[in-house]
């Protein structure tokens, strides 16, 4: 009996150790203050006096939408699901979540080399290009000629979404889910798969959000790793 009993105990134990060394689903934005982030905001070299950009008002993080910029994660990651909540609250307008992001201002001295999964008011999913490259199927009609594809200034770096109609109306909620793995990339807008790309030439990265002219909610960002998804959820 003792011995059941011992064994049911380190059984018990082994199991607690296992479930909490699992990784676990991670908040990047905090509701308070924007900890783990840093802004890069090109106008505010030149005039310090310049707003943030990125602010945190009523527990949300807010994309005032200019001056023009990124709000960067300090940490690097990869093979992940990022959920991201969002809303714009008054004019529809432009946005957007980079994914394997690294070298700041690679693009026009503004973007960081990345891949973007575009929030553009009725383009949310599409994918930009950003000096990083990635495969879809039916590329030539999703991306024009394929002498003109590219990933730097004035080359075809954009490549259009699956689906459309899938987006809230202005003022509600979206929840935007991206998965990262491998060289894989998918996205999904409020439940519908948007954007599959694969041949991905960067596999890990910052992640960053985007001031690009117009006013964004954002009331949540989780990171989970993959490893940490259940069987139906994993790749």
């Amino acid at each position: 009996m003792k011995k059941n009993i011992s064994i049911f105990i380190c059984l018990l134990i082994a199991g607690t150790i296992a479930c909490n060394s699992q990784p676990q689903t991670q908040q990047l934005f905090n509701g308070e203050n924007l900890d783990g982030w840093h802004m890069d905001v090109p106008p505010m070299d030149e005039d310090s006096t310049l707003r943030d950009p990125f602010v945190v008002r009523d527990g949300m993080l807010v994309s005032l939408g200019e001056p023009r910029g990124h709000l960067i994660t300090d940490e690097v990651y990869s093979d992940y699901r990022l959920e991201v909540e969002y809303r714009f609250p008054g004019e529809p307008g432009n946005c957007g979540v980079l994914v394997h992001a690294s070298t700041p201002r690679a693009l026009y001295d503004m973007f960081p080399q990345s891949i973007e999964v575009q929030m553009m008011h009725e383009h949310a999913g599409d994918f930009w290009c950003i000096v990083e490259d990635i495969s879809v199927p039916n590329m030539v009609e999703r991306r024009g000629p394929r002498e003109e594809w590219g990933i730097t200034e004035g080359e075809k770096r954009r490549i259009l979404n699956l689906t459309d109609g899938s987006e809230k109306p202005l003022g509600e909620w979206n929840t935007m889910v991206i998965e990262a793995h491998d060289d894989k990339i998918k996205v999904w807008v409020n439940g519908d798969l948007v954007n599959y790309g694969e041949e991905a030439t960067a596999s890990e990265g910052q992640i960053a959000v985007q001031a690009e002219g117009a006013e964004v909610e954002f009331r949540k960002l989780d990171l989970t790793p993959i490893s940490a998804l259940s069987e139906d959820g994993a790749w």
